[in-house]
């Protein structure tokens, strides 16, 4: 488990490009847990998502942690 997310739950990446800025949006489909992080749109796309996918856990991981 990483952050409070077993691993093969299913977790929806969004990007969304205005212009030099991307969006990108990850939830965790299976609690509805979402993260946002917003970067430079000439940013690698995997160094974004890895950025959301770690703050997603991070999220999930003090939800965990207040309940």
């Amino acid at each position: 488990m990483a952050g409070g997310r077993a691993e093969g739950e299913e977790v929806l990446i969004e990007f969304v490009i205005l212009g030099n800025t991307a969006r990108v949006t990850a939830i965790h489909v299976p609690s509805g847990t979402e993260a946002v992080v917003v970067g430079p749109a000439s940013a690698p796309r995997a160094v974004l998502e890895q950025a959301v996918s770690r703050k997603l856990a991070y999220v999930m991981g003090k939800e965990k942690g207040a309940s």
